[in-house]
């Protein structure tokens, strides 16, 4: 019999969760609002404990503390969701569960599903996925793993380059103020815009200015990490005439700098809209739990 594996993506507004063994053999998924933690993790465990299982991968919003040897290992810490912080979302699961679980970033599972279930990605040494959506944040895959540090990437916090004259929003950021976040993510657009980014015309200049905040941080990233792919994914980058803009910007911004032919042409293959879609996240989950046993 084929092996089933579940998989968690946890975001700040739904959850959704998928039990199969790849993109194309899902025997079941669902989503859901996220509420209180105990309502939501138990809609997920209820979920999952319908199957018999092999592992399960579990990829909730951040910060989380994803250092096994730390006390508050599995728990999400400082975030702005109410009632969120201090959630221990793998002990809520190894409370139910005996089989192995991965624990990983939202955004660090869609960069690993985007890398694992893509072949054209399985073929790079680096890739970055970034979701810009309620949150922004950014996914750093290395020779095929999952980057970690001190914590985890934060790129979403980055400051970028702000003229208040021309741009007065003082940002959404609880921490920061005007980081990529506060001045990008969705919520900021609705803020600044006063109506929610989706309702926005294709004309209206709230785009061109969300394309160039976008494009100093992608160059920010190019000039550090130099990665071979940029995945740009989340509820903001549905809008999908974003994307040129942002790739013009880009280009003009290292001005011909790198001597790569990729970043000198259309970067049509280079910075591009998730090949999972919407599903990067919980496939990613899913890989997670593959890759661990």
């Amino acid at each position: 019999m084929t092996k089933l594996y579940g998989g968690m993506e946890g975001g700040g507004t739904k959850f959704v969760c998928a039990v199969g063994s790849g993109p194309d053999e899902i025997v079941e998924e669902v989503r859901f609002p996220t509420t209180t933690p105990g309502e939501t993790l138990g809609q997920a465990i209820a979920f999952f404990h319908k199957y018999n299982l092999s592992a399960i991968g579990l990829a909730p919003f951040g910060p989380l503390d994803l250092n096994p040897a730390s006390a508050a290992y599995g728990s999400i810490t400082a975030t702005p969701k109410p009632g969120w912080a201090g959630t221990n979302v793998v002990a809520a699961f190894q409370r139910t569960f005996d089989v192995p679980l991965a624990f990983e970033l939202d955004v660090n599972a869609a960069a690993f599903g985007e890398y694992s279930w893509i072949p054209e990605n399985r073929r790079l040494e680096s890739l970055v996925y970034f979701t810009i959506g309620t949150g922004i944040n950014a996914g750093i895959i290395i020779n095929g793993k999952v980057t970690h540090g001190l914590t985890h990437p934060e790129a979403g916090h980055i400051r970028l380059p702000h003229d208040r004259k021309e741009d007065p929003f003082p940002g959404t950021c609880p921490f920061h103020g005007d980081c990529f976040e506060g001045l990008a993510s969705g919520p900021a657009l609705a803020r600044r815009w006063r109506k929610p980014a989706e309702t926005l015309p294709n004309n209206h200049p709230a785009w061109e200015q969300e394309a160039a905040y976008i494009a100093y941080a992608l160059v920010n990233v190019i000039l550090t990490l130099s990665p071979q792919r940029i995945v740009l994914g989340g509820g903001v980058m549905e809008h999908q005439p974003l994307f040129p803009p942002i790739r013009g910007k880009v280009r003009g911004l290292l001005n011909g700098y790198l001597a790569s032919p990729v970043l000198t042409g259309t970067m049509e293959e280079y910075i591009v809209p998730p090949a999972l879609g919407k599903r990067s996240g919980v496939l990613g989950a899913l890989a997670l739990a593959k890759s661990s046993v």
